[in-house]
């Protein structure tokens, strides 16, 4: 018999029950049928638009299925934008949540809903001070109460049970790293949402534990930071019953694992580094060469480094699943003092000023050192651990690296445009400090050269699905490069265009062919599951390529691609900022199963941050018989 596609609506899958030989009519009031799709795809229902492009205007979702409304995070306005969603094929903009009585210049960083409860991660005006968690009335839009919480909580959470809301308290630091507060996460029991009661699960426990955290692969690096203060939360997964918790640290590359009954940190897992080397993890690493080229690079690891994490129980475990987006540090860019007085040598960049860890390779590895950067893009703390850097040339052989010369690998086809972190990957003794070589590439205490035996780019290009204690999985390997290259790839909502024509493009600017190659790639930023009957489905947004990739992963060792739809429609304009231009940009995204669809449909509700749009996605769901 024929597959054949629905919507995933009550009425239709009684129907499709009934079809295929399913009885419902035993009983006066039966349960709605669960039926499990054989496959799943998404299709473009409706689209909300700020009118506003580029500033962020739509980033993170939320939906209440009791008033039919989406909460969506407005970072221009610095508060939340309402729509409501009982025509989701037309959403209408319905009220404004805003922070101005909680304090002038606050600003919504993240928002949940849970029940009747809205929950919102309110930053400081200053961002290094402490901020607020508000709660709200969904219906009313009352504000009930205001909690104290960590500096700069960046996402915000409700425990499945209701009890609690948790918040992710980034802590960066100020532009020149002056300020540095703690990241922590704020536990706050809402049994009473009146009269919240917070605490605090914090690092401090491991402040005399670095020398362990840097030995199992943990990234602490900030300049005069302890512990706490350099571990930085981002986002937060938590278990179907509510007892743990486990925190994406971004920049560290690593996870907390917390017991939420009792707000402690009972451990911070490294998430180690993929090896571009190997077949199935390959990259293309060049904007320069005018073509797709994806390949393996030995020597080249991939640092995670996730944003959004989700969790999801599989027979008896919990697994998670991570966007590996590959945010690095880069504080005080703008500040010309970091970077030093152009052509001075030494170099007088001043580290006081910020602290930037991204490089290109070209740059890293020329052979007349550091300082004909200075001034430019040279990283003072670079600079003051070197004069230069060479490349193993056991390694890098195979692009012509010898002892004191990077030979063609620092060309532009070959690694050098590669952006890279400078803190990772050069020869170090037993005590963490580097070895040092002379320009030609022998090892010599009185050198001036780092040796790097490998080089370490930001993310993985990939998502990956690890086990409830931080132990990888499975990762996509080189799967959505390969794809967006594929004659089956393609882009609108129409799919009338290849995608390969603007493969690893953009999300600000038009005709920018691999563009994002060099760094960080589609860079897969916002996840989020779906239950559809006995099947979890991941929704994987690409913060710069754009669009939605869907895969089946119920089986959490073997994942199943199911479909991506990419609703930007304006690819070529050089200015891409005004007209129909579709989605940019996905950020934040949110599953409503059809029984709590305002519609009756299983949706998807995207947030897209570079075009403003909040997009409303059918989720259609096929059936084999």
């Amino acid at each position: 018999m024929a597959t054949w596609r629905l919507l995933a609506t009550t009425t239709v899958l009684a129907a499709a029950l009934s079809a295929c030989g399913g009885d419902s009519d035993n009983n006066d009031n039966p349960a709605p049928p669960v039926i499990t799709p054989e496959s799943i795809s998404l299709q473009l229902l409706g689209r909300y638009s700020s009118g506003e492009f580029g500033v962020s205007a739509a980033e993170i979702p939320a939906y209440h299925a009791g008033t039919k409304r989406a909460f969506v995070v407005n970072a221009r306005k610095g508060a939340v934008d309402v729509l409501d969603l009982s025509d989701p094929a037309n959403p209408v903009h319905a009220d404004t949540l805003t922070t101005e009585t909680i304090g002038e210049g606050t600003v919504v960083n993240s928002v949940a809903v849970h029940g009747d409860l809205v929950a919102l991660a309110v930053e400081a005006p200053t961002k290094t001070d402490q901020g607020h968690l508000a709660l709200y009335e969904a219906d009313t839009l009352e504000l009930i109460s205001t909690t104290t919480v960590g500096a700069q909580p960046d996402m915000v959470t409700f425990t499945p049970n209701g009890r609690y809301v948790l918040l992710a308290n980034e802590g960066e630091p100020s532009d020149d790293y002056s300020v540095d507060p703690e990241g922590s996460i704020s536990v706050v029991d809402i049994t009473e949402p009146a009269s919240p009661q917070p605490a605090i699960a914090d690092f401090t426990a491991f402040n005399d534990r670095k020398d362990e955290l840097l030995a199992n692969g943990v990234r602490i690096f900030g300049p005069d930071a302890s512990v706490a203060m350099d571990l930085e939360p981002e986002y937060i997964a938590v278990s179907a019953d509510s007892s743990k918790a486990w925190v994406t640290l971004q920049e560290n590359n690593a996870l907390a694992i917390v017991d939420i009954a009792s707000a402690t940190v009972n451990d911070v897992v490294a998430l180690g580094a993929k090896d571009h080397g190997e077949a199935g993890n390959g990259l293309d690493v060049s904007d320069d060469d005018g073509a797709i080229t994806i390949t393996t690079w030995p020597g080249v690891k991939g640092l995670y480094l996730p944003d959004a994490i989700a969790a999801y129980p599989s027979g008896d475990a919990t697994y998670l699943v991570t966007a590996n987006e590959g945010d690095a540090r880069a504080w005080g860019e703008d500040n010309a003092a970091y970077f030093g007085t152009e052509d001075a040598v030494p170099c007088d960049g001043d580290a006081s000023q910020g602290f930037v860890e991204e490089w290109r390779v070209k740059h890293l590895v020329h052979a007349n050192g550091f300082d004909r950067r200075c001034g430019d893009d040279l990283p003072a703390h670079l600079r003051a651990l070197a004069v230069g850097a060479l490349l193993n040339p056991e390694t890098f052989a195979y692009c012509g690296a010898t002892a004191g010369d990077p030979g063609d690998c620092r060309e532009d086809e070959q690694l050098g445009r590669l952006t890279v972190t400078w803190t990772l990957g050069y020869r170090t003794d037993e005590n963490g400090e580097p070895v040092m070589f002379n320009d030609q590439g022998l090892e010599d205490a009185n050198g001036d050269r780092l040796m790097y035996d490998d080089l370490y780019a930001f993310g993985t290009r990939s998502f990956s699905i690890w086990n409830e204690d931080g132990a990888l999985v499975w990762d996509s390997g080189d799967a959505i490069e390969t794809f967006l290259a594929s004659d089956e790839c393609k882009l609108g909502a129409e799919r009338a265009l290849d995608c390969k024509t603007f493969f690893n493009s953009n999300h600000e600017e038009g005709s920018t062919f691999d563009d994002r190659s060099d760094n960080k790639g589609p860079e897969p930023e916002g996840l989020t599951i779906g239950q559809i009957g006995d099947k979890y489905f991941l929704f994987l947004g690409l913060e710069r390529m754009g669009g939605i990739m869907v895969y089946d992963i119920t089986d959490p060792a073997a994942p199943l691609f199911q479909d991506y739809l990419n609703t930007r429609e304006e690819w070529v304009a050089e200015d891409v900022s005004s007209g129909d231009v579709g989605d940019l940009g996905p950020e934040g995204l949110v599953f409503i199963p059809a029984d709590q669809s305002p519609n009756g449909e299983a949706l998807l509700i995207v947030g897209n941050e570079v075009s403003g749009t909040t997009a409303i996605y059918r989720v259609l769901s096929e059936l084999a018989d």
